[in-house]
Formats: structure tokens, sequence, C-alpha cells
């Protein structure tokens, strides 16, 4: 049996990346189809947008006169400059497909800006980002190189005009309110314990197969919260709602205070949010050990870094039950993906359900993406591909917002949610 190492190897180099003929920058795609389109003739300045993938950017931008700006919109991914599975050549393709540009629209962490691949782009005046995390954007180089980077935090316009949109309604957490990435980590925690996803493609398959096995029920078992951030107590707070679920939290630097502030920020009691310990806090502090052998569901809210990379490893899956379930809507490193995988393989955890992982997108020869997850002794897996943010409302918003600070740059205007 190959080891996910092995298997990631193939497939790096078998249909990584394959270069397409275009005018214009060099194109890099993960399929035989084109998957840049220009959208503007060329002239200076111009500007990229990466990582467009379902293809809702255009109509953000065409109002720009195109003898002001010229705009290519790539609806591909790029490898992750610093990543080490990234190859010389591909950092070099990076290089030449972004070389051309003044100004470059990025969608959150899809496209990493270090330190060298700023250096190596000698006509970046502009770098619009979006989102809120930005660990991977060397933002003291960009100033250094007088590169400007502003930010599209999702919060709108801020010049009146009109919204494309619907406008979002806007809840106070303690009203009902979360992120998208709280529902999408409750979609996944709910599939992977209901069985929808193994049920679904069962009564699809060629057998049309009825139940596929027993469900998880969630009323009163444990939840374990790795990083009781903004997002973590979210979700924390709808287990304890909805279910009734016990909350253990951990995260490195985390005390019982901490956590208690947490809880009333989410509208919930100190104590008392667990109705068969009505004694113990709402939102409890725990050891790691302690939370990984408790929790009947591992939920991980944790912001990735040198420190946090592998956070959950070989060590920490063996402290989970083997009825447990691991789900990570954060970031693909915080998991030993080596240790996951020889888990699941095994089928020492119930399952496991993952919206992000270590190369995005998802190499299509990955071995996450087989079928036999759930059959023949292995665990379940549940796959989607990082969609905890990649709703409707955030994302136009966020294109919104960079047209906004893309007209202000045009028009020699101050920069709005400026990062440098």
């Amino acid at each position: 049996m190959k080891t996910l190492a092995a298997k990631l190897k193939i497939a790096i180099l078998n249909g990584k990346l394959m270069r397409v003929p275009h005018p214009g920058p060099s194109t890099w795609a993960r399929c035989p189809k084109l998957c840049v389109r220009s959208i503007a003739t060329q002239t200076k300045p111009a500007m990229a947008i990466l990582d467009d993938y379902l293809d809702i950017a255009k109509p953000h931008f065409s109002h720009i006169p195109s003898s002001q700006l010229s705009i290519t919109a790539f609806h591909d991914s790029l490898p992750a400059f610093n990543h080490p599975h990234t190859s010389a050549a591909e950092k070099q393709a990076i290089i030449d497909r972004l070389k051309p540009f003044t100004i470059i629209s990025s969608m959150r962490e899809r496209t990493p800006f270090p330190g060298d691949l700023l250096h190596a782009l000698p006509n970046l005046k502009l770098l619009l980002a979006t989102g809120t995390q930005f660990e991977t954007f060397d933002l003291p180089t960009a100033s250094a190189l007088g590169i400007r980077v502003a930010a599209a935090p999702g919060r709108g316009r801020t010049d009146g005009k009109p919204s494309s949109r619907p406008p979002r309604p806007k809840l106070d957490i303690k009203k009902g309110g979360s992120h998208p990435t709280t529902q999408h980590a409750w979609a996944l925690i709910l599939a992977l314990a209901r069985n929808v996803a193994a049920d679904d493609a069962a009564m699809k398959s060629p057998a049309k197969a009825w139940q596929s096995q027993l469900a998880l029920g969630l009323t009163g078992t444990t939840l374990g919260v790795v990083g009781l951030g903004r997002l973590g107590a979210a979700v924390a707070r709808v287990g304890c709602l909805a279910w009734g679920m016990r909350v253990l939290c951990w995260s490195e630097n985390l005390t019982q205070e901490r956590a208690n502030r947490k809880a009333e920020e989410m509208g919930l009691p100190v104590s008392g949010g667990y109705a068969l310990e009505p004694g113990q806090p709402t939102f409890r502090a725990v050891g790691k050990e302690e939370l990984f052998r408790s929790a009947d569901v591992v939920s991980l809210h944790y912001v990735l870094s040198e420190r946090s990379r592998g956070i959950v490893g070989e060590r920490e899956l063996g402290w989970m039950k083997k009825s447990a379930m691991l789900v990570n809507t954060s970031r693909g490193p915080l998991i030993d993906s080596e240790a996951l995988y020889d888990a699941l393989e095994n089928g020492r955890i119930r399952g496991a359900a993952l919206d992000v992982f270590d190369i995005e997108p998802l190499p299509a020869e990955s071995p996450w993406r087989s079928t036999e997850w759930g059959t023949q002794g292995r665990s379940n897996l549940i796959i989607t591909p990082h969609m905890g943010y990649v709703e409707d409302g955030i994302m136009h918003t966020w294109y919104e917002e960079t047209a906004e600070n893309l007209e202000r740059w045009l028009r020699g205007d101050a920069l709005l949610h400026g990062l440098n």
C-alpha cells in the first residue's frame, strides 16, 4: 500500500501543471482548456485578477474604461511560491505570469506573496487583498519595495454606490449572526455524523443501495474546539444551543477566564451551558490531551503559523476515540496529513471532514479524492473544495470593495483599509 507522500508525489509529477499557449503573460493550467480570459485590451497600467475560480469578478470592474486599465482574470490557480513542493520551473512560471502587471487583485491567501516573489515583480505597485488574514503576505518587504497593499474586509463600499447584490442581513452573534465558515463547519459535522454523503452516493450507485450505516446522534455529546477565537466560539455556541453539547476548548494560551469571556460574548452563561454539568463552565478550557481523548467531535479553528503547523499529529489522533470525528475548516497544514491518512486508512476514528488542504486546489490524483473511503474498514471522509468562505454575499462584497479601492488608486486618492 502506498503512503500518502508517495501518492502525493505522483499527483505532483503527473498532470499537475501544463503550459497553454496564450498571447500575453504565460498561462499555466490544470486542464487542457484555456483557464484565463482577458477582459480588456492590453494597455498600461495592467491588473491581474487571481484565482477567480468561478468567474464572478468581471462585472465588478466592467465600468472601468479599457483606455485607463487593462484587466486579465485568471480562473486557474498558481502553486504556492513558497511551498516545498513547488519546483524552480514552477516558481519561474509564477513570476512570468505576474511580472507584467502593475496591480494584482488576490483572493484571500489562495496565492501567497512572500518576499522572494515580490522582489521578482518590478512592475507591481498595488496589491489588493481580500479578507482579514494575511500571514502569507510579506508586508514589510512590500513596504520596502513601494508596493501598496490594501484589504477588502467585507463591510461593503463606503461611497454610497449601490451594491449589485441584495443587502446581507447583519445580525449580532447573540441573535443568530454567524460567519460563513461557521455554517460550513456545521454542514460538515452534520453530514459526517448523519452519513449524508455516504448515503447519497450509495443510493445513486449502480447497486441502488439503501441505508449505509448508523448515524451518530449529537445531543449531549462532547464538542472539542481547538482554537477559541471568533470562529471557534461561534461553532461552540451552535453546539451548545442546538444540540446541548458539552464544549471543551483548547489553545496554547487559553485560560478559563478567557474562555468565560468568550461565552459571554456569544450570549451564553458563563457556567451551566451543559445541562448534565450545571456547575461547570459553558466553555471549559482543558488540556490538549483531555480534549482529544474526551471529544466526540473535534473542530479546528486555529491560525496557521510555524508554531501551529502539524498541531494535530499521530499523537493527537491516537488520543481520539474510535467513534470520534475530526473536522478542519481552518488550514490544511494544521494536521499532519501523513498521520491522518494512516489513521483513516486503518479506521482508527469514525471519520474526518476536510475543507482545507496542504495543496489547493487539491491535485486530481490526490488520495483524498478516493471513492473507497468508508469501505473495507476505512474511516469515512468528506472533502469540500475550501468552501468555508465561498458564499455569494461575502465574495461579491469583497470584489465591490476591491473595485472602490481600484477607482481611488486610479484617481490618485488615498486607499481604504491599507495594510502597509
